[in-house]
């Protein structure tokens, strides 16, 4: 058994013994398992709001991003099959680069996300106010930037479970809760790997990684190698923080 200095500060919380066990291995199975599941027929329907979370991280990050570089986010669509669409306008004055970072900004969200998640549960306080900080934006973005039916009624009941986990759960629960939220945005990359290494997004035109081949000039497949590489190693090291660099081993 690993010394308590090898466990985030809120495991030693009032953890019960067997959260202290589990730790990180129980983390690292969860992703597994989950990459698993998302590969069966009805998986999707067993880790459906983790589904859902993620495409709100993916078409946030697009959105954001390019208000970020000076454009407009006109609005979010997430509907039931967990798809999801953010309407935008570009302004960038980076030439071919701003575009191409607005369409990597998407496959790329969760797993960034992830990973300031998980960093966050380093210490209570940080743990706490991130569950508060993304449980809010969830509602915030219902009312700025949401306008599909099903959006306006996920969204917020997603941002009001991580508001009440945030308000009302133990201490050790928070930690956990961010942890796990964290890994599940970083393997979500996983979920979409066909999408990836698709040229067309179906009747949406282009898909991400096409839209970099087409301002970046190198393949799509290039591009989707390279993020779904760039989300594990993001995992890893964001866990590598969070547990000790002699920790975490894949």
């Amino acid at each position: 058994m690993r010394e308590p200095k090898d466990f985030p500060p809120f495991l030693t919380q009032e953890a019960p013994v067997e959260v202290e066990r589990m730790g990180l291995n129980w983390l690292i199975g969860a992703a597994v398992a989950t990459v698993f599941l998302w590969q069966l027929p009805n998986g999707d329907y067993i880790l459906y709001p983790f589904t859902i979370l993620a495409t709100w991280f993916h078409e946030m990050g697009h959105g954001l991003m390019a208000l970020m570089l000076g454009g407009n986010f006109q609005k979010l669509e997430i509907f039931s099959n967990g798809s999801g669409v953010a309407t935008y306008t570009m302004r960038s004055t980076l030439g071919p680069i701003g575009p191409a970072m607005v369409a990597a900004a998407g496959p790329m969200g969760p797993p960034i996300a992830g990973a300031a998640l998980i960093l966050a549960s380093r210490n209570f306080k940080a743990a706490s106010l991130s569950l508060k900080i993304l449980g809010g934006f969830l509602l915030l973005s219902t009312l700025v930037w949401v306008r599909s039916w099903f959006g306006l009624i996920a969204i917020p009941v997603l941002g009001i479970i991580i508001l009440g986990i945030a308000l009302k759960a133990p201490p050790w629960v928070q930690g956990f809760a961010i942890q796990f939220l964290g890994v599940q945005a970083c393997v979500s990359t996983y979920h979409q790997l066909n999408y990836l290494f698709s040229y067309s997004a179906g009747s949406l035109g282009l898909s991400d990684t096409a839209q970099m081949q087409r301002y970046l000039l190198l393949p799509y497949w290039f591009w989707g190698g390279l993020m779904a590489v760039a989300s594990l190693v993001i995992l890893v090291q964001s866990l590598r923080v969070a547990y000790g660099s002699h920790t975490v081993s894949l």
